[in-house]
C-alpha cells in the first residue's frame, strides 16, 4: 500500500523544502551580498565627494596666500612719497598714504607713525609693533607706490649729466642709462658711486665693464642723494689736459686759420 501522501507528490516534501530552501536562501545572500557592494561603492563615491570640495567644509583648507614681501631695505623713504599700507589677515586694511612734510603718516588703529628717514621695511616693523596691541597675527608690509623725493646725479662721460628723479627702484647702470649712456672715452671699470649719510661719506667703486660681462656684485641700488661719477680714461685725461693748454690760444689759432684761408682764397682768385 502506498503511503497516504504519495498520490500527492508530498512522500519527499522535506527533501523538496530542503532545496527551495538552498535555492532562495542562496539566492537571497547573493542579493545580500550585492546591495552590500552597491553601498560601500556609493559610500566611497561620497566620500571622494566630500574629499573633493570646498563648500562643505570637509578636508583642510587651503592656505593663505603669503603677503607681498617687503620693498628693497635701501630705499629711504622721504616726503611727499605715497606708500601702500597693507595689513593682514581679517579684518585686511590697505590704503595709500602720503608722507607728510613732519615726515609722519597716518595709520588706521595706530596713529601717527615716522616714516621719512626709514626704509619701508622698518616702517612695517614699526606699525606691526603698535598694532600688535590690537592684532596678535597682524603682518604688515609697506610698499612705495610714488617717490617724488629721490634723486640722483650722474655727471662726467655721460652724454647728458645731471641730477634726476628716482621713481622706482633704480640700480647704477640703469641711472647711466638714463642719462644716455657712457661716452667712448669712459673708465667704465672706474665709476664711483658717493653716497653721504649724516657726517660719512662712503665712496663705492662700480666696474661697469664687469656688469657688462655679467659679473653684476657691483651694480648696486642707487640711494636718495648719491652722486655718480664716470672719469675719463688716462688718454682722454692728456687729450683734455692739452685742450686746456691750448685754450688761451685758440682765438690766435682760429685768427690765424682765418687769415690763411683768405689769402687761399685770393691765390685761387688770381
Amino acid at each position: 500500500m502506498m503511503p497516504a501522501d504519495a498520490g500527492l507528490g508530498l512522500g519527499d516534501g522535506n527533501v523538496q523544502f530542503d532545496r527551495l530552501d538552498r535555492r532562495f536562501g542562496l539566492r537571497a545572500r547573493g542579493a545580500k551580498r550585492t546591495w552590500e557592494g552597491v553601498r560601500r561603492l556609493l559610500a566611497v563615491a561620497l566620500c571622494f565627494l566630500l574629499l573633493g570640495s570646498t563648500t562643505l567644509g570637509c578636508g583642510t583648507p587651503p592656505p593663505a596666500p603669503p603677503p607681498p614681501a617687503p620693498s628693497v631695505e635701501g630705499y629711504i623713504v622721504g616726503a611727499p612719497d605715497i606708500l601702500l599700507i597693507h595689513v593682514l589677515p581679517e579684518p585686511e586694511i590697505e590704503r595709500e598714504v602720503r608722507v607728510r612734510p613732519d615726515g609722519m603718516i597716518s595709520v588706521d588703529l595706530v596713529g601717527d607713525v615716522q616714516a621719512a628717514g626709514h626704509t619701508p621695511y622698518q616702517i612695517a616693523q614699526s606699525i606691526q609693533a603698535d598694532i600688535g596691541r590690537f592684532k596678535r597675527d597682524a603682518a604688515v608690509n609697506v610698499t612705495v607706490v610714488e617717490s617724488p623725493s629721490q634723486f640722483v646725479t650722474v655727471y662726467g662721460e655721460v652724454f647728458r649729466p645731471g641730477t634726476f628723479p628716482l621713481d622706482t627702484e633704480t640700480r647704477v647702470s640703469e641711472a647711466i642709462g638714463l642719462v644716455g649712456g657712457a661716452r667712448p672715452f669712459a673708465s667704465l671699470n672706474n665709476v664711483r658711486v658717493i653716497r653721504t649719510a649724516g657726517k660719512q661719506t662712503q665712496v663705492i667703486e662700480v666696474s661697469l665693464g664687469d656688469i657688462g660681462k655679467g659679473d653684476l656684485s657691483t651694480n648696486i641700488v642707487i640711494e636718495e642723494g648719491d652722486l655718480i661719477v664716470v672719469p675719463p680714461t688716462a688718454l682722454a685725461r692728456v687729450g683734455y689736459a692739452v685742450q686746456m693748454l691750448l685754450f688761451p690760444f685758440q682765438p690766435l689759432l682760429s685768427a690765424a686759420g682765418a687769415v690763411a684761408n683768405v689769402d687761399q682764397a685770393r691765390q685761387v682768385g688770381q
